[in-house]
């Protein structure tokens, strides 16, 4: 796997995936033209893992509408500011049941998420699993 990253202004940098895609990264204190390489990273762990959790819902044909995974980060006070807590949280719509959606969160984390095996050498990450079909969720975001 190869990437760069090239500075194309200020403290904005193209960066280049040898699968041929582009994303622009804004390290600037506003974040107007793209993530921080910091955002990025959590937008990566949401990533991953939902793959995996797709996955694994649909070989166990659980009838999954939706997932989206949110990521709520706390970072070290002095530089390097690494992340030393990740909350993930899972909001899974469709009829899944809560033993098969457990089961799949477990899994991508201790086993298929390549991004969370690295992630945790450094930072605590916890999980919760919130169901759309459940009362009470707000599913309109």
């Amino acid at each position: 796997m190869i990437a760069e990253t090239v500075w194309t202004k200020e403290m904005e940098f193209e960066g280049h995936s040898e699968s041929g895609h582009n994303l622009v990264f804004d390290a600037g204190a506003r974040h107007a033209n793209g993530p921080s390489p910091m955002e990025a990273v959590l937008m990566a762990l949401c990533s991953c893992t939902s793959v995996d959790v797709v996955s694994i819902l649909k070989k166990k044909r659980e009838p999954l509408t939706r997932l989206t995974v949110s990521a709520t980060a706390e970072q070290s006070a002095a530089p390097p500011r690494v992340f030393t807590r990740i909350m993930l949280t899972y909001l899974i719509g469709g009829a899944v049941s809560k033993k098969a959606a457990e089961d799949a969160v477990e899994l991508s984390k201790n086993k298929y998420c390549s991004v969370s095996k690295m992630l945790e050498k450094a930072a605590q990450i916890d999980f919760r699993i919130e169901y759309a079909n459940d009362p009470g969720v707000d599913v309109s975001s």
